[in-house]
């Protein structure tokens, strides 16, 4: 009896992991994983160079990881079982806590900052320095200012911002930490939410001259979002609601990518029924967008320098100007800058997470 029990167990296993293999070989290839946000390995192409080299084991690795059969199940699984059965405090250095999950961000990559702040200050003395109005610097502080604590390591957040305003002398530097909480960002993503930052965008603006009215129309969208923590964790985490302010001045704004030539609204729609809904706002990350007010009560323009916080705050700012510039150096050359934008006087306003100047190396 116990034979036969040994044998039909041998089975079972031997059934599934062959199901499991010809399933690997034989299904087709996923090219993107929605939950990670990122593309998959491919199939390598099997040459004798290629396996001579090692690079063909190298990829083919790769390639079962991405591709192995029930994969998202499997990583959710694991997940549960390093937080809940093992009890460790991360998976994949996501850590969760009050139902917020977060990155985990240390230390403190100076080296990282004082590139970041070098750049910032390239793009000051080659176009602004002769050429700008007022220019102004502000720090979007990550999640885990919020919420490590003294449960979690975390970066020098004060030192951050010492070695940013150090780097960058000509800015005016405008403290917006004191207009946020940990509610104010989407649970199960990087950003903040843009229904929980009037005041933000309030206290930006005062600072620079600027006035908003403060009055806004909530509208939501009829999917959930799950952010990048939410395929990063593999922890099954609730879905989220995405929130976007609306008036009548915000409902006449034109909104301009440069790089495809689209003109719309604040609000891009079909970005929203995408992979990634938080595209809503002004479509994502561009190179170069320019939002204008055809009602402001005034000229002003303000140049925003930014990475992707800058999405969904500046269609709040766009109350205050004539036209706002968004640009983003990570995909546009800093040293091009003048073939597409024309400095004139103009206010500056350079506004950038913690997470990027951190890790800064795609600053160009």
């Amino acid at each position: 009896m116990k034979k036969q029990q040994a044998l039909i167990s041998l089975l079972i296993v031997g059934a599934v992991f062959t199901s499991m293999v010809l399933a690997a070989w034989l299904l087709p290839s996923k090219d993107f994983s929605d939950s990670e946000r990122r593309r998959l390995a491919q199939r390598p192409e099997f040459s004798l160079s290629s396996v001579k080299s090692g690079r063909f084991m190298s990829e083919f690795e790769k390639y079962t990881q991405d591709q192995f059969p029930l994969r998202d199940k499997l990583r959710m699984l694991k997940a549960v079982s390093v937080y809940d059965i093992f009890g460790r405090l991360d998976n994949n250095g996501i850590y969760i806590k009050d139902g917020y999950a977060a990155k985990l961000e240390y230390p403190l990559e100076e080296d990282s900052v004082t590139h970041a702040a070098k750049r910032l200050a390239y793009v000051y003395e080659k176009y602004l320095a002769d050429k700008s109005g007022k220019v102004y610097l502000s720090i979007v502080p990550d999640k885990s200012y919020f919420l490590a604590g003294e449960d979690y390591l975390s970066m020098d957040y004060n030192r951050l911002i010492e070695l940013m305003r150090q780097g960058m002398p000509f800015a005016e530097y405008i403290d917006i930490i004191g207009t946020l909480d940990i509610s104010y960002y989407y649970k199960t993503d990087t950003h903040w939410r843009q229904d929980k930052i009037p005041d933000t965008a309030a206290r930006l603006a005062a600072a620079m001259g600027a006035s908003l009215s403060g009055q806004y129309t909530q509208n939501k969208l009829d999917r959930p979002f799950h952010g990048v923590y939410y395929g990063q964790s593999a922890m099954p985490l609730p879905g989220e609601e995405i929130v976007y302010l609306t008036n009548s001045v915000l409902d006449g704004c034109i909104a301009t990518d440069y790089e495809s030539g689209t003109v719309g609204g604040l609000y891009d729609m079909d970005k929203a029924a995408g992979k990634d809904p938080y595209e809503l706002f002004l479509s994502g990350a561009l190179p170069l967008v320019t939002v204008e007010n055809p009602n402001a009560e005034n000229d002003r323009e303000l140049v925003l320098f930014r990475d992707s916080f800058g999405s969904s705050i500046a269609p709040l700012l766009a109350e205050g100007y004539a036209k706002i510039t968004l640009v983003d150096t990570r995909y546009l050359r800093a040293d091009q800058l003048d073939k597409f934008i024309d400095f004139h006087g103009q206010d500056v306003l350079f506004l950038y997470s913690t997470l990027l100047l951190n890790s800064s190396s795609t600053l160009t």
